[in-house]
């Protein structure tokens, strides 16, 4: 996809329809696109914010229902609730994208992927979505960008109570409370959730004569996330954070007993130090847990990864624009039941960046450089600049770098491991057109983002990896091509349409193949509509055919799905609310097991309803 597709999709961004699947709100403070605080309305990259109202008005069972829906964004899933879930940003790979929680990374060190489907929505207060390399800001995997999620929090005051409990298809059952509290210079709250589900079988059964049991596969999480802030003095506060989410899910075996674990843990102390009235000092202390058991009849496979991670950034707001100079370091550490040559390593990040406004000027410059004691130095970099050229337009064009590193089961694993693989590259450019007023917002953004050294399963064998002819190797290189559509209108008071689509070419440079389950284009159409006290909406998301293996051989058919939320004031502290997803029942896949003629299609779910009752205690 070269020149003529750039040029056909810039013709396509004013001959479609452009919407967004959010609520149009520009005051929003956006964190993620420079590491320090914005308006929404001045950030040069693509970003995405989901706010709490959002996230409850959506109704949706997961982290991975609700991103679906958003721009850039297509999900793979292993089966329903709970099962082994990935994103593709922007037709990126699952590992090209970093997930952080409260500012801490929580993804496997082994697998280079976090476990979405055990992060409980109900915990969230905020997401932001970064579309597009951060490498430069954030150090290693932010080839596709960065999605960070903000833990439940509540204000100083008076204590407060939120609870809300629902049940639903498949003997679904949620439950969620907590409490918020705080004096003059101190807030502290605590949040819990419960999560059960029967589910459904993750496999959909082909063969007559298979092994693998057919009984449902359910799902149960236990969630906690606790904070407590103290200001010391004006401008000097510390606070300390703690998240925990514990998942237990069954899985198609050969047995009835196969079943596995996951703990996902995130603490962190964190300094914020206002010195003057020009300089910001924060120090961050964290931790990032991911452990994971799987129980079934060929044993136990134990995986563990230890992520010690330190920040100090400081913000200097100079006579023009702000100045941002960090250090992270990052310690990894993998444990259990496989051996590896290697079980640690360590990076240390120096960051320079610096962001401005000039009348009509927007500027972004940043630098990085990633010292790894595995695979050496990293230098990346990033480059933006836009013009506002009335209140409403904006144009912007972003230039960035951005490299992933190998995972430890790719440089490690026993009889399977290349020691002497480097990092996947990035190279992306892009350019984006935004209009927005107080009641309508529409944007286009052409993105083309060169991946080169990727690591494909095909090598020789070597010295640590005996299965000659599947050994990874860097040979893959990937030229991504395409454009998101996004915007929204308030088309009154009480009624809102919101949409979004992507058009892309995820191939690979060589064969021209798509990308494993990645398709060409992917949206979301939404309307929302109050009446009184009553508030309903309609959700429409679909994906064009994709393919399970890179030879495209093994199909997935494109879909489309109906979605419809409900909810009721009672009065100013409950509400009713009502989802249906998959309304028409729509039978589609999104992963097979396997390339053979007899892999089996891992099942989703179909029409399901879901109905609950939330209590939020007013000031």
């Amino acid at each position: 996809m070269k020149k003529s597709t750039i040029a056909s999709l810039i013709s396509l961004a004013f001959t479609s329809p452009a919407f967004a699947a959010e609520n149009i709100n520009l005051d929003d403070v956006v964190v993620t696109a420079s590491r320090v605080s914005q308006s929404r309305d001045s950030v040069l990259g693509d970003v995405t914010v989901i706010n709490q109202e959002e996230i409850e008005r959506a109704g949706a069972g997961s982290i991975t229902d609700l991103l679906q829906s958003q721009p850039g964004v297509q999900i793979n899933t292993s089966g329903g609730a709970g099962k082994a879930s990935n994103i593709f940003l922007r037709g990126t790979n699952a590992d090209h994208l970093i997930v952080l929680v409260d500012g801490l990374r929580i993804n496997s060190a082994t697998l280079g992927t976090t476990s979405f489907e055990n992060i409980p929505l109900s915990q969230i207060e905020k997401i932001e979505i970064l579309r597009g390399p951060a490498s430069s800001l954030y150090g290693a995997d932010a080839i596709g960008g960065v999605i960070q999620i903000f833990t439940k929090k509540g204000e100083a005051g008076k204590p407060l109570i939120h609870a809300a409990a629902g049940f639903g298809s498949y003997n679904t059952k949620t439950a969620e409370a907590g409490f918020s509290a705080g004096a003059e210079n101190t807030r502290y709250g605590i949040n819990i959730n419960s999560f059960a589900t029967a589910g459904f079988s993750a496999q959909r059964i082909l063969a007559t004569n298979t092994p693998i049991d057919k009984d449902n596969d359910g799902y149960r999480n236990l969630g906690i996330a606790a904070y407590i802030d103290h200001t010391f003095a004006p401008g000097h506060s510390l606070g300390l954070q703690y998240f925990a989410s514990k998942g237990h899910s069954s899985f198609d075996g050969n047995n009835f007993d196969d079943f596995g674990n996951e703990t996902l843990q995130s603490y962190a102390l964190t300094s914020s130090n206002q010195f003057t009235d020009a300089w910001l000092s924060t120090l961050k202390l964290g931790k990032g847990i991911d452990d994971s058991d799987s129980h079934s009849n060929t044993g136990i496979s134990l995986f563990k990864t230890d992520q010690l991670q330190y920040t100090w950034q400081n913000d200097i707001k100079l006579p023009v624009g702000t100045l941002t100079l960090a250090y992270d370091r990052l310690e990894q550490k993998v444990s259990g039941s496989t051996n590896y040559t290697v079980k640690a390593r360590d990076n240390n990040g120096y960051l320079a960046s610096y962001l401005a406004e000039i009348g009509k000027h927007a500027f972004q410059f940043s630098l990085r450089n990633d010292e790894n004691s595995q695979y050496g130095g990293h230098t990346t970099g990033g480059i933006g600049y836009g013009y506002r050229i009335t209140p409403e337009w904006r144009i912007a064009t972003n230039y960035g770098t951005a490299f992933k590193a190998p995972t430890f089961n790719q440089l490690y694993y026993p009889g399977f491991g290349n020691a002497n693989l480097i990092p996947e590259q990035s190279k992306n450019v892009e350019a984006s057109v935004k209009y927005a007023t107080d009641s309508r917002h529409a944007g286009i953004t052409i993105f083309d983002n060169k991946i080169s050294n990727l690591i494909a399963f095909s090598g020789p064998a070597t010295a640590g990896c005996t299965l000659s002819g599947f050994c990874p190797v860097n040979v893959g290189q990937v030229e991504i091509v395409g454009a998101t559509f996004d915007g929204g209108w308030n088309i009154s008071d009480n009624l809102t349409l919101n949409g979004n689509l992507t058009i892309q070419s995820p191939r690979d440079d060589k064969t021209e193949m798509l990308l494993i389950r990645r398709g060409n284009r992917y949206g979301a159409l939404s309307l929302l509509h109050a009446i009184g006290n009553f508030q309903w909406g309609a959700e429409v998301t679909g994906a064009s055919v994709r393919y399970n293996n890179a030879t495209n051989t093994k199909r997935m058919g494109g879909y489309t799905l109906l979605n419809l939320t409900a909810n009721y004031r009672i009065n100013p502290e409950w509400k009713l609310e009502a989802r249906a997803n998959n309304v028409l029942d729509k039978d589609y896949v999104l992963s097979y097991t396997g390339n053979s003629a007899t892999s089996n299609p891992y099942n989703t779910a179909g029409a399901n309803v879901f109905v609950g009752l939330r209590y939020q205690m007013q000031p």
